[in-house]
């Protein structure tokens, strides 16, 4: 398994994002204050985290499958690209698909962080490209419509 060292300034009371277990591939990170998310509505859900992705890398953020399944709760845009050259504080964008308000507690897990390294392209202007099996086909040209 290969690890990074990641620098990271945490609030006051504020616990870094932690693994939950031994063969966790993502961090459950926590909600450093508590807000309300009314059914189909947004929120921007503060941390209390800022750090310091080295160059080369990316953090992930992902939902947690338990507040999805239980209370709808999940992100806007998953997988959210926290890149290496942000340092402001981590902010997790959610999204209530559930019938009821809910509201995110202080300290509460809300979605988790997968450290991924990344890697660059550059493109190649050509005038044709190779042939494949698939061809053109796309939105479900390889099964059943």
């Amino acid at each position: 398994m290969h690890e990074v060292v990641i620098p990271i300034v945490t609030a006051p009371d504020v616990e870094a994002p932690t693994y939950a277990t031994s063969g966790a591939a993502g961090m459950d990170i926590r909600a450093s204050e508590a807000v309300e998310v009314p059914s189909l509505g947004r929120a921007m859900v503060p941390t209390g985290i800022r750090v310091a992705i080295p160059e080369g890398y990316e953090i992930q953020v992902r939902p947690r499958s338990g507040l999805s399944i239980m209370h709808g709760i999940t992100l806007i845009n998953p997988p959210g690209t926290i890149d290496s050259d942000f340092r402001g504080e981590v902010n997790i964008l959610v999204v209530n698909l559930g019938d009821k308000t809910y509201t995110i507690k202080q300290g509460e897990r809300i979605a988790q962080l997968v450290v991924c390294p990344v890697t660059r392209a550059t493109w190649l202007q050509v005038n044709h490209l190779s042939e494949t099996e698939r061809g053109e086909g796309g939105f479900g040209s390889t099964g059943e419509r």
